[in-house]
């Protein structure tokens, strides 16, 4: 059984993706008595507001849960974790070791998700300890496509990936934001204003997803003395450039934040 400890809104994504291909036999601890009626209307699934049951009932759980509360969770759930019970953290910026030396166990595998997991378009990123089998390193991959891509690096590479397309998803979303007001200030209705942004959002990514690299595909777009060359020439008079690279340091460095809980 695949157990939740937390019942969010990543953890609803991934329960989404794991009834779509077939998985079942799932059980969430969460505290909120809402959320465990809601989770159990729509998915059908077990809840519990006892994160010790989760512990006793499940072969692989999932820890979703935020970051500031895992000192509280490790705590709890310490000492009940069964040797043959595999751990999965999703939580930003904790780390492998931390998590061993809390929990007692070396069968852990970090992974950094992001939020377009909630439509079935997301990417993971999977760190494991050396402990972990091939077969228990395929379920959790199966159990993250089922949301999205899964990519397997070493953690030594999670804080950037957390800043990049962890954090990422909220950076698109405020330039698409700003897009938005932009062209209502120049007198679109909002409801135009948004379709025409989004909709430029997306194709631009289907493009991108052909293998087009992004500076191919700004050339194509580009002509010398055109419009968006007046667009593209503002960018870069304004230090796009240094203010992206500057964001995603922040993020990075405050996933290392996190980290330093060992």
């Amino acid at each position: 059984m695949i157990g939740f400890i937390g019942g969010g809104n990543m953890a609803e994504a991934l329960i989404k993706g794991i009834l779509q291909s077939g998985m079942k036999d799932i059980m969430v601890s969460e505290p909120r008595d809402e959320r465990r009626t809601y989770l159990e209307k729509t998915y059908g699934i077990k809840t519990t507001s006892d994160n010790k049951e989760i512990c006793k009932n499940c072969t692989i759980i999932i820890l979703a849960v935020k970051p500031q509360n895992m000192d509280d969770v490790t705590a709890e759930i310490s000492g009940i974790i069964s040797s043959d019970t595999l751990i999965v953290s999703i939580a930003a910026g904790i780390t492998l070791s931390y998590l061993s030396t809390r929990l007692k166990t070396s069968k852990i595998i970090r992974v950094m998700p992001n939020t377009p997991a909630l439509v079935l378009e997301g990417v993971s990123v999977l760190s494991m300890s050396e402990c972990i089998h091939d077969k228990e390193m395929g379920l959790v991959r199966e159990i993250f496509m089922s949301v999205g891509k899964v990519l397997v690096l070493p953690e030594k590479y999670m804080d950037a990936v957390t800043a990049l397309s962890g954090s990422g998803p909220a950076f698109v979303a405020l330039f698409v934001e700003k897009m938005i007001d932009a062209g209502i200030t120049m007198g679109l209705t909002g409801e135009n204003a948004s379709e025409l942004a989004i909709q430029t959002l997306i194709g631009t990514a289907k493009l991108l997803e052909t293998g087009m690299p992004p500076g191919r595909l700004r050339e194509m777009v580009t002509s010398p003395g055109g419009t968006t060359a007046a667009g593209l020439r503002v960018f870069e008079e304004k230090g796009l450039k240094n203010i992206v690279q500057a964001a995603i340091e922040a993020a990075a460095g405050r996933s290392r934040e996190l980290g330093r809980k060992e």
